[in-house]
């Protein structure tokens, strides 16, 4: 089975980067290129603990459907999402975030299967493995330019 190692630096606290990083509004905004949209379950806002969401998304020119679901929540250290339907035979996410001088840690470990046996292992290997990273550090970099947002600074008189 692929697993995809990444880890993002953040100069923001690790409360921030853990909930963007269960935004569903900000993972729509993130993955537009692919038209991804949360159809079903919880669809806007922070997900939860047992909470789910399915996504519909195009790929590859074809229309995908997933539904993940939050299995494991321990604020701010760590989040799972797992997809309990869809076009993998299996895949889960784990999400880990840890202080570090001043800035957040923030790591992917993604470990995924394709389906249609050998055809999947040969997907995985050719073009999937690529294609999956780049979609996890396009999130990450959304992730990480939105939180390290600075507010605007006010003049005083």
């Amino acid at each position: 089975m692929p697993k995809i190692l990444l880890k993002t630096m953040i100069d923001a606290p690790i409360e921030n980067c853990f909930d963007l990083s269960r935004s569903i509004d900000l993972h729509v905004q993130s993955m537009s290129s692919s038209k991804e949209q949360a159809i079903a379950g919880k669809t806007y806002g922070y997900i939860e603990l047992n909470e789910a969401v399915t996504w519909k998304a195009k790929h590859f020119g074809f229309t995908f459907q997933m539904t993940n679901e939050i299995t494991k929540l321990n604020k701010p250290i760590e989040f799972i999402d797992e997809m309990i339907k869809g076009p993998f035979k299996k895949l889960k996410h784990i999400h880990q975030f840890r202080s570090v001088n001043y800035q957040t840690e923030m790591t992917d470990i993604f470990i995924y299967c394709s389906p249609f046996g050998i055809f999947g292992y040969l997907a995985e290997k050719l073009f999937l493995n690529n294609y999956m990273k780049k979609l996890l550090m396009k999130r990450n970099a959304v992730i990480k330019t939105q939180v390290e947002k600075k507010p605007e600074t006010s003049f005083r008189l």
